[in-house]
C-alpha cells in the first residue's frame, strides 16, 4: 500500500511564532500561526483545516468505490467539512456535507453505502476518537 509523508516546522513561541506544513509530494506548502489556528485568520491554514480536507476527500473517494462496486458509478461526489476545535484543545466534532450525483441508484442503496463509508474510510477510522461525526447527504 501507499506511504504518504508530510512535515511541519514551528519557530518561536506559541502566540508569536509561525510555522509551515508541507506535503511530501510537493503539492502543498502552507503557513500557519496561532492566529490562523485559534482566531480564524485567513492568512494561513491550520491542522484542523487539513484534517477536514482529508476527511472530506477520503469519504468522497471511499463512497465512490462503494457505489461503483454496487454497480452504480457516481458522476460526482462533493463533500465539505467543518471541524470544530473545542477546549483542551480537542477536535470535538466534524460535520460533513455531501452532494452526490449517482445515476440509477436507489435512496436505500445510497444510504447503505454512505453509512458504510462513514464508518470505514481510512481517515474516519484514524479519527475515531472524535466525539461526533455528523453527515448530511443529498442525492441529486
Amino acid at each position: 500500500m501507499a506511504v504518504s509523508k508530510a512535515q511541519a516546522k514551528w519557530t518561536g513561541t506559541l502566540k508569536e511564532g509561525a510555522g509551515t506544513m508541507k506535503g511530501g509530494s510537493g503539492h502543498f506548502d502552507a503557513p500557519f500561526t496561532f492566529v490562523s489556528r485559534f482566531e480564524g485568520a485567513s492568512s494561513g491554514t491550520n491542522p484542523e483545516e487539513l484534517i477536514g480536507a482529508a476527511q472530506a476527500g477520503c469519504f468522497s473517494m471511499f463512497l465512490a468505490a462503494q457505489l461503483t462496486n454496487a454497480g452504480h458509478p457516481p458522476t460526482s461526489i462533493e463533500t465539505s467539512a467543518i471541524v470544530h476545535l473545542g477546549a483542551g484543545p480537542t477536535i470535538e466534532k466534524i460535520e460533513l456535507d455531501t452532494v452526490a450525483v449517482v445515476p440509477g441508484v436507489s435512496k436505500e442503496v445510497f444510504d447503505e453505502k454512505v453509512a458504510f463509508s462513514k464508518a470505514n474510510c481510512p481517515v474516519s477510522k484514524a479519527l475515531a476518537s472524535v466525539a461526533e461525526l455528523t453527515l448530511n447527504t443529498r442525492l441529486n
